[in-house]
């Protein structure tokens, strides 16, 4: 089985933390976020991993290289203009040989892909969608599987009415595993989508499309800021089965300083006399000084955090600089190299 990371996305949701850098390889307990997805990948014995990107696509290339460092083998295909996620998919067809895995590239979960992997075997199903559940699918596309778990219907962003009335709650969880033969349905060199064109002619031609329920399992779109620092902290907590956060970096804390034992801390770090790191993620090379408190937050490489200064629930990006007797709380997000004056609030 091979697999495709639909990686081509600009992350627009996500800015300012994406102005420099792509969504695929923002850092995640300071590992690249794609780290993830293609750990999963090696876990269910999938080696052999193509990413579609088109949004910087040499930044991506450059933070994950061929894979080996990963126990894997990365190609990338660079898409000329959006394809759109069948599209996507199709694009790759000539290095497409066998059943293939996708993954939508801003997912973060610990579903057993092995299991979806035999699952959709079993079936010997021509696609298999995942579905997760969520409180509230309301902002999401239902889809409703039948007593055998095949697919019957796609509920677009549907009213509560209609939710309370069919109660459903199962969601594309935007992983598919797809027999070479969905590719011949898909029109080449246009923009194509799973979603709403390619899931429902599977239905029309009657295709044996599956569903698997993945139940009590971790999922999370990591598209915006709020999901993001979500992430670290489900992260931090233990909630994400299967993941480990390496907390143990080669940091300098002076005496007097308190770190707690869930903060991730990367190489290069200075924690300065009487400062305090609470359920935090801290990048390389960061500096916090003296008296200053940083809790539920993530700071990116390169920060420097000055004296007596508070950051509550907040994401600092790359090379920022922020003053003494400073206050940034309540979510604030801080775009690369941004300076906050000495006693300002954000």
């Amino acid at each position: 089985m091979q697999a495709l990371i639909l990686a081509g996305g600009q992350g627009t949701r996500l800015r300012p933390l994406t102005n420099n850098i792509p969504k695929p390889i923002v850092p995640i307990g300071n590992e690249p976020f794609l780290y993830r997805q293609i750990n999963s990948l090696k876990k269910a014995g999938v080696t052999d991993i193509i990413l579609s990107t088109g949004y910087q696509p040499s930044v991506i290339e450059k933070a994950l290289g061929d894979g080996s460092r990963y126990g894997v083998n990365l190609r990338y295909l660079v898409e000329p203009t959006p394809m759109g996620t069948a599209g996507a998919y199709k694009f790759a067809e000539n290095y497409l040989k066998t059943t293939t895995l996708v993954l939508n590239g801003d997912i973060l979960t610990d579903i057993d892909l092995a299991e979806v992997a035999e699952a959709h075997q079993q079936a010997a199903a021509t696609a298999t969608i995942v579905l997760t559940r969520v409180e509230n699918p309301s902002a999401y596309g239902l889809v409703e599987v039948g007593r055998k778990n095949q697919v019957l219907r796609f509920l677009e962003k549907p009213k509560i009415e209609e939710i309370n009335r069919t109660n459903l709650n199962t969601i594309n969880a935007g992983i598919y595993i797809l027999e070479p033969k969905v590719l011949e349905m898909i029109p080449k060199c246009q923009n194509y989508s799973f979603e709403y064109q390619l899931f429902p002619s599977l239905l029309r031609e009657k295709a044996r499309f599956q569903g698997f329920v993945a139940e009590d399992n971790y999922w999370l779109d990591i598209g915006t800021p709020e999901r993001y620092l979500q992430a670290h902290q489900d992260l931090m907590s233990g909630r994400i089965k299967s993941f480990q956060i390496s907390k143990a970096g080669n940091f300098q804390k002076s005496n007097g300083a308190e770190i707690d034992d869930v903060s991730c801390l990367a190489d290069g770090c200075v924690i300065k006399p009487r400062a305090r790191i609470i359920n935090s993620v801290l990048g390389k090379g960061v500096v916090v000084a003296e008296n200053t408190i940083v809790q539920n937050s993530v700071i990116w490489a390169g920060t420097r955090i000055s004296s007596s200064t508070e950051v509550f629930g907040s994401i600092i990006g790359k090379d920022c600089l922020i003053g003494r007797n400073a206050l940034v709380s309540n979510g604030s997000v801080l775009g690369d190299r941004t300076i906050v004056a000495n006693f300002a609030s954000y």
